[in-house]
């Protein structure tokens, strides 16, 4: 792992609402460099909405939000992608009429740099399909006529294809086929591998385990339970008290 300097995600008493009712109580989070952070809770924890809160897609949010050493607090998503985090949203919204290229290439942003000057990684449509193998059968294939676990793969690669220096991805396993799941844990290592990235939201403890360093638990909105990924397996206590079903 990165040595641990300043953090390329960070959220300080973060708070967010739908409405006037409040779903984020204070979270406070972070992401190094080349790590996988996994944010686990049970449905209606408030995973997805941290992740839109981080993102900027929600009309009220409170607290800090730094990326790449800079403030986003206040911006607008596509500010925040321009910066080069990345957003997986966890209903996919892939541009149905389009084929599977153009969906790529809507995603496309120029190369990037870190700041000490090195590359950072660089995508294409053909790196992501070695990466993607089943995207790679299927180029000039709508999107609305594919599987939805290979809708789900398009829409990590459509955002790759920003070459993000973070991607924020929400439930990647959920709804898939089990062959599907154990795809997006091989690419999630591969990002890894290349120096990506990854704020997980996540239920599913076994593909947590399988590729994440760190984790986060939420409960009800706040922060209940923060570990190494194998300290959190290990525990019975927490896992029973905040993500058993």
């Amino acid at each position: 792992m990165a040595e641990q300097t300043q953090p390329l995600l960070e959220a300080q008493g973060l708070c967010a609402w739908y409405g006037a009712a409040q779903v984020l109580y204070g979270v406070d989070l972070n992401v190094q460099r080349g790590e996988v952070v996994a944010l686990m809770g049970r449905n209606g924890a408030g995973k997805s909405t941290t992740l839109k809160a981080v993102m900027g897609m929600l009309a009220k949010r409170q607290g800090r939000v730094q990326f790449m050493g800079h403030d986003i607090s206040t911006s607008e998503p596509h500010h925040a992608a321009r910066l080069g985090l990345g957003y997986v949203p966890e209903d996919r919204r892939i541009f149905t009429d389009l084929s599977v290229l153009e969906n790529l290439s809507v995603g496309q942003q120029p190369p990037r740099r870190w700041a000490d000057g090195s590359e950072a990684p660089l995508w294409t449509p053909e790196r992501l399909f070695q990466l993607f193998p089943n995207l790679g059968e299927m180029p000039n294939r709508p999107g609305g006529q594919m599987s939805g676990g290979e809708q789900q793969m398009l829409t990590v690669a459509r955002t790759l294809m920003g070459n993000p220096y973070l991607v924020l991805l929400d439930e990647p396993s959920e709804g898939v086929a089990p062959v599907i799941v154990e795809q997006m844990a091989h690419m999630i290592l591969a990002l890894k591998a290349q120096g990506v990235s990854i704020l997980l939201s996540e239920q599913n403890m076994h593909f947590a385990e399988l590729v994440s360093d760190r984790a986060y638990v939420l409960e009800k909105g706040q922060i209940r339970y923060q570990a190494s990924m194998s300290d959190l397996a290990a525990n019975d206590e927490v896992r029973r008290a905040y993500l058993s079903v």
